[in-house]
């Protein structure tokens, strides 16, 4: 019996047992994204082919293709399956809107943790390499991840802005200047791997730390210093 008959086989058998129709289990979907992942990461996106993403994930021609169309939509969904488990609730950070230092250095201090981890900086390496060819995948890859974020961070600026703790005039700009500061050549030095390991959370503290005082310095209001010295009073009053 081929590979195919015994698909065939076992979609009839699953209809019968209430399993999941063909592309709809999950579990074997988890299974060639899983065998993609390890391929792409070992050849590279344009070395990488179906067979060989076939033969990691241990299925047949006929079931990676009930999956995915080809080779650029399996690679979109594993970075997307990535990017959720990643980089999940850490937005949520924003949400908050008590100390707007202390959570601008929380938040910078995620997003540059997770910017510059392995799998991070193996997934923009292997998007970068891939958007040559075909460009749509990385404008694609842009607008459902970096994007987003930087929106979120663009909406929290603008709540901050009317709070009164922040004047800005082009805020988009200055999200953009947030997240660099936060960096601050680490992703640089990690893309190009120029550095063998990833930052330490001490050094990503420091720079961190640093950033947004620059950053607070540069658009923070009287009204914010305001609150920042009751703050030290009250905290000193009580030690």
């Amino acid at each position: 019996m081929t590979e195919a008959d015994k698909d065939q086989c076992d979609l009839l058998d699953g209809l019968r047992r209430g399993r999941p129709a063909a592309g709809q289990d999950p579990v074997k979907r988890s299974q060639i994204i899983e065998g993609a992942r390890r391929v792409f990461i070992d050849k590279g996106f344009e070395a990488a082919s179906m067979n060989d993403i076939t033969r990691e994930a241990g299925v047949s021609k006929g079931t990676i293709y009930v999956y995915f169309a080809n080779k650029e939509e399996l690679f979109e969904a594993l970075i997307e399956e990535e990017r959720g488990t990643i980089f999940k609730n850490m937005y949520d950070l924003l949400d908050r809107a008590d100390d707007l230092r202390e959570t601008l250095v929380k938040f910078g201090k995620v997003l540059s943790l997770k910017i510059t981890s392995a799998k991070v900086v193996q997934a923009q390496r292997t998007v970068i390499g891939a958007s040559d060819r075909i460009p749509e995948l990385g404008a694609r890859f842009y607008e459902r991840g970096p994007k987003r974020g930087h929106d979120k961070v663009v909406a929290f600026l603008n709540a901050a802005i009317e709070r009164g703790l922040l004047r800005i005039d082009d805020v988009d700009l200055a999200a953009y200047q947030f997240t660099e500061l936060c960096l601050a050549g680490l992703f640089r030095q990690c893309i190009f791997a120029y550095r063998t390991k990833a930052p330490s959370q001490e050094e990503i503290d420091h720079i961190v730390k640093s950033g947004v005082g620059m950053f607070l310095k540069a658009y923070g209001t009287e009204r914010l210093a305001t609150e920042e010295r009751t703050q030290t009073i009250a905290l000193e009053a009580k030690s």
